[in-house]
């Protein structure tokens, strides 16, 4: 081995991509955004978290003395900052909230709550306990979880204020996801997220190649338009994805055994229409790299806002409040909803349409930007 040849192949590499601006650009700037994301993303706790409080406690006076309410105590030391407090009479009402997805729990202080927690205090042989009753949407271990760790923390502080113990119980009794594991959480995820992946890159790679190999350029030359490219390519990878989920399911329910509730079709139905537009997607950026390895350079730009932003792995709630508007830039965010509805939850239609429309959306606008980036080219 000659040191002076090392040295030339070197110097002859080093100087093509220091004139290449585009990768010279990237290569700092991946690693930079890269950073950034998983700092910022991973640097906030569950907060904002929609909860209805149903305070039905008529507290108790003992003897002569003024009327205690405990409930009012608790509910004062709740951190406003972890949860959205909306106060409601009827429970009905609240646990309707829950069950539409307008609130994460339902938070109940029975009527009898201050007497029983009072009155078990002062004679340990009273039959019955205080109880706060949490009934909630516990496919979200994380979420479930900070409000259990907020309501404990009001109870303690109330009770480290009163100078007493009260003999208070929190009970959870979970409207959806009862018995639910992390895996059932994060398997719907995985589904929108590989699609969304796959599909992509895929789309991405495979059109920079046909342009750079000139394939792209003999087929604009034909008869076949602009649209029936793209179309071509939705019915294709769109395919491609439903394929992806049947397999991916499949493994999921027979190997790990996840919890499916409603009518895995519609699952289908919200991730065939994210493969659509993702394929539309990849043509978009396709139009930005002239050559395979520049188009390599943007999978950090189409991996880790998805990975991140899109509740895949971290509930959303989590994220940062001012970075929570980029989560529904991302499409991936509504597949992964419209999935966890569906298998967790059970939804329909009616609960996951807005989801549906807002992919639908994001492929008509993805499709008619990826069809004028092909006209243009074509000019």
């Amino acid at each position: 081995m000659k040191f002076y040849r090392v040295m030339a192949v070197t110097r002859r590499v080093f100087r093509d991509v220091v004139n290449d601006k585009r990768s010279l650009a990237m290569l700092f700037l991946a690693p930079i955004f890269a950073m950034c994301v998983f700092g910022v993303a991973f640097s906030g706790d569950v907060e904002g978290v929609n909860v209805v409080i149903v305070n039905q406690d008529q507290g108790y006076t003992p003897g002569f003395g003024n009327t205690t309410y405990l409930s009012d105590e608790i509910i004062s030391h709740l951190d406003t900052k972890v949860l959205n407090i909306e106060n409601m009479n009827s429970t009905d009402e609240a646990r309707e909230k829950v069950a539409n997805g307008q609130a994460s729990a339902v938070i109940i202080f029975p009527q009898n709550f201050t007497r029983n927690s009072m009155l078990k205090t002062t004679n340990s042989s009273y039959p019955d306990n205080g109880q706060i009753l949490i009934q909630g949407d516990d496919s979200i271990t994380n979420v479930k979880n900070a409000i259990l760790k907020t309501v404990n923390q009001a109870l303690s502080d109330t009770m480290a204020e009163q100078g007493v113990k009260p003999a208070i119980n929190i009970t959870s009794n979970p409207i959806y996801g009862q018995d639910a594991d992390f895996v059932d959480f994060f398997v719907p995820g995985i589904l929108a997220f590989v699609v969304y992946l796959l599909t992509t890159i895929l789309t991405l790679i495979t059109f920079v190649g046909e342009r750079s190999s000139g394939t792209l350029e003999r087929v604009l030359a034909s008869p076949v338009t602009e649209g029936e490219i793209v179309t071509g390519y939705a019915i294709t990878f769109g395919t491609f994805g439903i394929i992806q989920v049947a397999l991916l399911l499949s493994i999921a329910i027979l190997v790990f055994n996840i919890m499916v509730v409603g009518n895995v079709l519609l699952a289908f139905l919200a991730v065939a229409i994210l493969a659509v537009t993702c394929q539309a997607l990849g043509i978009l950026l396709s139009s930005l790299a002239k050559r395979p390895e520049q188009a390599i350079q943007f999978f950090p730009f189409v991996i880790l806002p998805a990975f991140l932003l899109s509740g895949v792995f971290w509930p959303i709630q989590a994220i940062p409040e001012w970075l929570r508007p980029f989560s529904y830039l991302v499409p991936p965010t509504y597949a992964v909803d419209a999935c966890r509805a569906v298998m967790l939850k059970g939804g329909g239609l009616d609960m996951i349409w807005p989801d549906l429309l807002a992919l639908i959306l994001f492929a008509i606008v993805f499709m008619v930007l990826a069809v004028y980036t092909l006209r243009r080219g074509k000019q």
